[in-house]
């Protein structure tokens, strides 16, 4: 049986210069398969919202939606260091609300960790739900849930006056009490700085390679989801090409009756045969 990692495990890998590798997963079957392959850590993301649920975003996500899918992935992998990621208005409106949210990964869904978006200004809910004994990461650069507010889906940080604040973010969050933080969407060029100036785990998704890991979407990976694919990402696998394909050919093989075929049936017990007709014909 695979040891599941730790924190102390994370930092010690980040000391030796060992990229931590992690991917979202949100159901059963595809963390069974994240473990089975050896990854470090799985992400619960709200993404699920668009990678699972079918909606335009992250913000329609509850945490009903986020336990739940946190339970499945948590049963399909057992010894893997889990993640579940607060959905928005889990933990912006009180450092309170903030806690017993974060606490709800733990006790409902065996989360190991939570993580929430935001610098400066969630850095006291990250100390609250920290000193509730609680690991939480980090997350800035593209932050889904305020999307709105950065003008779309957008790198971020790519002059001066971004980057300067990033860097501030980061710092903040770090003294807050966050074991980790998750940059997205930002230049490889601040994530190496950043992920130096940093003692915690610094990890990137379209941040480049200069950190302490890289996370990607399975969805996008895997070639699943289709509406977009971010620049970023490098597809390993079409498997919607794939699904698609069996989909078409179980359609024209029952339509053209190949399937099912005599090997796909149950057929009547052996030497049961004269005992079987004979009872069809009482209904005929």
């Amino acid at each position: 049986m695979v040891q599941k990692k730790t924190r102390l495990d994370f930092m010690e890998m980040k000391k030796k210069g060992e990229q931590a590798v992690w991917i979202t997963a949100y159901d059963f079957p595809m963390a069974s398969f994240a473990e089975q392959a050896g990854m470090d850590m799985i992400l619960v993301g709200d993404s699920l919202g668009m990678v699972v649920l079918g909606y335009q975003g992250t913000i329609p996500v509850t945490m009903e939606d986020c336990l739940s899918h946190c339970k499945a992935v948590r049963r399909g992998a057992p010894n893997t260091f889990c993640i579940g990621d607060m959905p928005f208005l889990s933990y912006q409106i009180s450092c309170e609300e903030a806690v017993l949210n974060a606490g709800r990964f733990l006790k409902e869904a065996d989360m190991d960790a939570v993580k929430l978006e935001g610098g400066k200004r969630v850095c006291n809910q990250i100390k609250a739900i920290a000193d509730a004994g609680i690991l939480v990461m980090g997350h800035i650069g593209l932050t889904p849930q305020s999307s709105g507010q950065l003008g779309g889906f957008k790198a971020q940080g790519r002059d001066a006056a971004s980057a300067r604040e990033l860097i501030l973010d980061a710092l903040a969050i770090q003294e807050a009490g966050a074991y980790a933080l998750l940059l997205e969407a930002v230049p490889p060029e601040l994530t190496v700085f950043i992920t130096k100036k940093l003692s915690i785990p610094v990890y990137g998704i379209g941040a480049g390679g200069p950190c302490d890991g890289q996370l990607l979407i399975c969805g996008d990976m895997l070639g699943l989801f289709q509406a977009f694919t971010p620049k970023f990402v490098k597809k390993y696998a079409n498997v919607a090409e794939i699904e698609t394909n069996a989909f078409k050919e179980y359609i024209k093989e029952v339509k053209t009756g190949v399937f099912p075929g005599d090997e796909h049936c149950y057929h009547i017990l052996k030497g049961k045969e004269e005992e079987f007709y004979k009872m069809l014909k009482e209904f005929e």
